[in-house]
């Protein structure tokens, strides 16, 4: 065997149409340059948005990878059709008259050269790609991924790598295609149709068929052994099968010459090695499956997006007593989309408290299109969703007028209204009203993943999602696969300091007021002017038209309703809200705060915000309130001496617990010193320290701010923001540190 394999090296390196063959391979750098430079040059013509939203040109061996499997797809069928052109292959078999073994003999010297040689190429072809980028290369976009992707990034290497043994396959395969068809212009034919027809027709198919069609082309298999996307099968699975394609054309081509009574036993041992070499691996890989124990179905609410599932599920009311009464949570699933293979499922942890994940999750489903290619999104109408139907919506959403309470017996006051708008609320079904904290929202997350079926949950907290979030780190850490924290309001973090940026956000009013001559209070001094109407309204409530003398403004009044538009100005360069607000203020000066109660009216069937007993009802269980009237004055002064334009805010939902009927169950409890993956926190100036407290307190952790305004910036369809949570979510890398993304401009 070893003399035949000589003879057939002493061939295949005398052939010097072989070397001009392997030359033209070239072609391969220059399609991937020239499709880089272009990709390139259409990048640079796009806006900041368009440009997160293009796709990545990966490794960039895919531009030429289908010149460089023809190039060598030829060489290894000339192998064999050249004899036969030729007629020397009766010479060959005179010297080799078993031809099986003759077939095989060619296999290590041409598996040899297309090794070397498929690997040499790869290198240059990802290389050439990377060059023809430039620094665009290193451009995040929303889908996770870089423009291209360098030799250092997780799984390059390997699809590189991968790359050039699959053009040693594709070598392979072509020698068996020119055994089975003994005609070098057939099997240009048939190797044209392998190589360039099914990848295009598979290309024309419908979602999710085209992604399952094509996760099966070659071309598309090195990156899928990579284990870095190009389609929906595992690693071991797309290896398996690259083999099983070099068996099966092997096969075919020892079927076709061997002798008439030989033919059947050699499909018979071929096509069962090819089945097994494919089939083993896949099944001893497998893919995660799809949460399907829920049993889904369409969702009740028709408004909901249209590729919305729904199921529920029961939990108990009290979880000390799981076998005791149970409640019925609605969840919402966003499918995966089937475009690449399916990694598990995120939670996407609803912010509030009260409102429904599940309507959050339809209305932000723009946002996680991407990481719909690898994962399915769920989320809950968690049991503190306001119109749940336990509680009464109207009693939960109402609530008492607060204020800043000057002496003990006005906070005694305020306690005793506080705990009268709860009692009423809270009488039409105690038990429920008594298990409205975040870790029983968090042990509600674990029963869903259980129902899911999921080892694992990666987690968005978005939020106020962002304490069961926390919650749910304390309980069950090793669920955990990754947790970001976005806008996260943290509970261990002083209140008067994580403010500081509502006090930058107001220093940031005054001077677009200063600079525009669309805000009423233009040519004045805007602190000046604030603060001459806090005071004065804190001596006497400026009085709403229309209104009872009762629905007056406070100076804490006036400040809690500003409160909002100072840090959400709203889109620029009008920025409404401020306009807004400074039209509220000049009324409010001239003795009418009728621009305040307008505001709040958008949102609140009230001139004046009410403390909701439905967000209330969690805050305090969760701990949010005050020890006692000390601890209030305490804060108070630290709020008056750090907060100058905004003191009072920071303190709003503590003083909606003072005087609540019912203890904190859930008061806040460090987080585990080990078990968690490291975290991800992410928000925009206003938000952002509640969510960076939470992830240094995980070791590994990593931060993003965005240098603008919002909140909620993944939900919102902040693409910058999406990269990067994208990119950790699907493989668990984090940003280096002092990453921050940009004011989006327009």
């Amino acid at each position: 065997m070893i003399d035949v394999i000589a003879s057939e090296w002493m061939k295949l390196r005398s052939l010097r149409s072989n070397v001009y063959l392997l030359a033209c391979s070239v072609s391969a750098i220059v399609a991937c340059a020239g499709i880089a430079f272009l990709i390139g040059r259409g990048f640079d013509d796009q806006t900041m948005e368009e440009r997160m939203a293009f796709p990545g040109n990966g490794d960039g061996v895919g531009n030429g990878i289908a010149v460089a499997y023809f190039v060598f797809a030829v060489l290894g069928a000339l192998a064999i059709t050249s004899e036969y052109g030729t007629t020397m292959i009766q010479a060959s078999l005179v010297a080799v008259p078993r031809r099986q073994v003759l077939l095989l003999a060619k296999v290590p010297p041409l598996a040899a050269v297309a090794l070397v040689a498929g690997q040499v190429l790869a290198f240059v072809m990802h290389a050439a790609s990377m060059a023809a980028l430039g620094d665009r290369a290193d451009q995040l976009l929303r889908e996770g991924q870089t423009l291209g992707t360098s030799l250092s990034e997780p799984g390059v290497l390997a699809s590189v790598v991968a790359a050039g043994l699959s053009m040693a396959a594709i070598a392979l395969i072509g020698l068996g295609v020119g055994a089975a068809v003994r005609s070098t212009p057939g099997a240009l034919v048939v190797l044209a149709v392998i190589i360039v027809v099914l990848p295009v027709v598979a290309k024309t198919l419908p979602m999710p068929l085209r992604a399952q069609a094509g996760s099966f082309m070659i071309e598309n298999l090195p990156s899928q052994i990579a284990g870095v996307g190009g389609g929906t099968l595992p690693p071991a699975a797309a290896a398996g099968l690259l083999i099983g394609y070099v068996i099966a054309a092997l096969t075919a081509g020892a079927t076709v010459i061997a002798l008439a009574g030989r033919r059947i036993k050699v499909l018979a041992v071929g096509a069962a090695a090819a089945v097994l070499v494919s089939a083993v691996p896949a099944a001893a890989a497998g893919s995660p499956a799809p949460a399907s124990t829920p049993a889904w179905a369409d969702c009740a609410d028709k408004t909901l997006f249209k590729e919305m599932r729904c199921a529920s599920i029961k939990v108990p009311v009290n979880w000390a007593r799981p076998s005791g009464r149970k409640i019925d949570l609605t969840v919402g699933l966003l499918p995966a989309t089937g475009a690449q293979r399916r990694m598990g499922t995120v939670f996407a942890i609803p912010g509030g408290p009260g409102y429904s994940g599940v309507k959050a999750l339809s209305e932000s489903a723009g946002s996680f299109a991407e990481l719909r290619n690898r994962f399915d999104v769920v989320s809950v109408e968690p049991r503190n969703t306001i119109d749940k139907g336990m509680l009464s919506t109207d009693c939960l959403l109402t609530g008492p007028w607060l204020t800043w309470p000057g002496t003990r017996a006005e906070y005694a006051e305020l306690g005793r209204r506080n705990r009268a708008a709860a009692e009423r609320c809270r009488a039409a079904d105690p038990e429920a009203f008594d298990h409205m904290d975040s870790a029983s929202v968090a042990r509600d997350m674990e029963a869903i993943r259980v129902a899911l079926g999921e080892e694992r949950l990666s987690f968005i907290a978005n939020s106020y999602g962002g304490r069961p979030g926390i919650e749910y780190s304390r309980l069950f850490p090793s669920r955990v696969r990754a947790m970001v924290f976005d806008g996260a309001d943290s509970p261990y973090i002083d209140r008067a300091k994580s403010w500081l940026h509502h006090e930058e956000a107001f220093t940031r009013f005054a001077a677009w007021c200063a600079a525009t001559t669309a805000c009423a209070l233009h040519g004045q001094d805007v602190g000046e002017v604030w603060q001459a109407l806090i005071a004065r309204a804190d001596r006497v409530p400026v009085p709403v038209r229309g209104e009872s003398p009762q629905a007056a403004y406070s100076g804490f009044d006036i400040k809690e309703a500003a409160s909002a538009s100072i840090i959400s100005p709203g889109a620029e360069p009008e920025f409404p809200r401020w306009t807004q607000l400074a039209e509220a203020i000049k009324r409010a000066d001239g003795g009418d705060a009728s621009g305040f109660a307008d505001y709040v009216r958008q949102s609140m069937k009230s001139p004046k915000l009410p403390a909701s007993v439905g967000m209330n009802m969690t805050h305090c269980l969760d701990g949010k309130g005050f020890r006692d009237y000390a601890e209030y004055r305490k804060k108070r002064r630290e709020g008056e001496r750090l907060l100058p334009n905004v003191a009072g805010t920071e303190i709003w939902h503590q003083l909606g617990c003072v005087g609540w009927p019912t203890p904190a169950t859930n008061p806040p409890a460090p987080l585990p010193v080990k078990g968690l993956p490291p975290y991800l926190g992410v928000g925009a100036w206003a938000d952002f320290d509640g969510s960076a407290d939470i992830a240094r307190r995980v070791p590994g952790s990593a931060t993003v701010q965005y240098q603008g305004f919002g909140h909620a910036l993944y939900n919102s369809g902040n693409s910058c923001i999406i990269s990067h949570v994208n990119r950790y979510l699907i493989s668990l890398r984090l940003p280096a540190r002092g990453t921050s993304c940009p004011k989006a401009t327009t």
